[in-house]
């Protein structure tokens, strides 16, 4: 059989507007990061996807093959969390899930972080750890350490999915989001069984918690505000599809009723990695801010998907005391010591 097979049927499928069930995309997946997919017809694949729209199976399908082919790092992933998001919202904004994975962790929440360099913004994940001192290029054995010793882990992803090398250049010759922008969030390499997950389309949140059921999380929250942002805003209010019990339930939430002001969009923007730095520093010395309630708003939500607070209003009263005792400051200056320290370990 041609190796080609594969790809050609599942693209003549998804032309006739037809979709894959879950084993055929994770072959389609599975055959793009073996390289035996062109990049035409990559390109084909993820056009034509973003057209017909992406079911759960089909993204349950692509995460499936990309998590069983990266790397892994072994640990205990009960009450583990990511808050991974999606980027792509084209908003240039802070890097406010990294930061919020700080505060968590400073409050008892292990927390394996995977991120990337920027993909719509100026400074991914990546991008401003780097610029706050702290070594990325962690092996998985190295990171496994940094987490079991300190609580969190910065798990790069150039590190763990190299075969996606293949759909590089389709993505960026394409130019626009595809199923590929969700992909990242749904394959942590140390299976997080937590998640905060920012996504930039507030009619995929429940698709994306489905998603996340299907493998195997136990608790999530899936969120994208009114105004585009790939966070839970201060701006504007929220759209949430939680995964809970087994449950996917979606609502909306406004920053009054986590106890917070309303601040202008253009009061949370940022800039490169260096600029986002200085503001995460500010954010950590207790400086008060729409950098702050809106880093309170996420980093709150952390915590009460972590099972750490009874709700996101008490996750925010939570977040507010890692910040104003030091506990916050701390934490990110021991990922700092700590990753340099494993950085000259062979």
């Amino acid at each position: 059989m041609n190796i080609m097979e594969p790809v050609q049927s599942s693209l003549s499928k998804l032309i006739e507007g037809q979709d894959l069930s879950r084993e055929e995309a994770r072959g389609v997946m599975q055959s793009i990061m073996d390289g035996q997919a062109t990049p035409s017809q990559i390109g084909g694949l993820l056009t034509a996807l973003r057209i017909k729209g992406e079911t759960v199976d089909e993204i349950t399908g692509f995460a499936e093959a990309m998590r069983g082919a990266g790397g892994r790092v072994v640990t205990e992933r009960n009450r583990l969390l990511d808050t991974c998001g999606t980027g792509g919202s084209g908003i240039h904004k802070f890097n406010i899930s990294t930061v919020s994975a700080i505060i968590s962790s400073s409050v008892s929440v292990r927390v394996a972080k995977h991120g990337n360099r920027s993909a719509s913004g100026r400074a991914g994940s990546a991008d401003v750890l780097e610029a706050l001192g702290v070594n990325i290029h962690l092996t998985p054995e190295q990171a496994k350490a940094c987490l079991d010793e300190i609580g969190i882990c910065f798990l790069f992803a150039q590190i763990y999915h190299p075969s996606m090398k293949h759909a590089a250049a389709p993505r960026k010759e394409l130019g626009v989001r595809t199923v590929f922008n969700m992909l990242g969030p749904l394959t942590n390499p140390a299976g997080a069984d937590r998640q905060m997950l920012g996504i930039y389309d507030m009619s995929k949140t429940e698709t994306i918690a489905h998603v996340l059921k299907e493998l195997g999380l136990k608790r999530a929250m899936v969120v994208t505000s009114h105004e585009g942002l790939d966070e839970i805003s201060v701006s504007a209010p929220t759209r949430v599809s939680e995964l809970r019990g087994g449950e996917v339930r979606t609502y909306d939430i406004h920053p009054a009723d986590l106890g917070l002001q309303v601040h202008p969009m253009e009061a949370i923007l940022g800039g490169d990695a260096q600029e986002n730095a200085a503001i995460i520093g500010s954010v950590l010395r207790g400086e008060k801010s729409a950098y702050r309630d809106i880093v309170l708003a996420n980093a709150g939500a952390c915590i009460y998907v972590a099972g750490l607070a009874d709700s996101l209003k008490e996750g925010v009263q939570q977040a507010a005391y890692a910040i104003d005792s030091g506990l916050a400051q701390a934490k990110l200056e021991q990922l700092i010591i700590r990753t340099g320290e494993l950085s000259y370990v062979s």
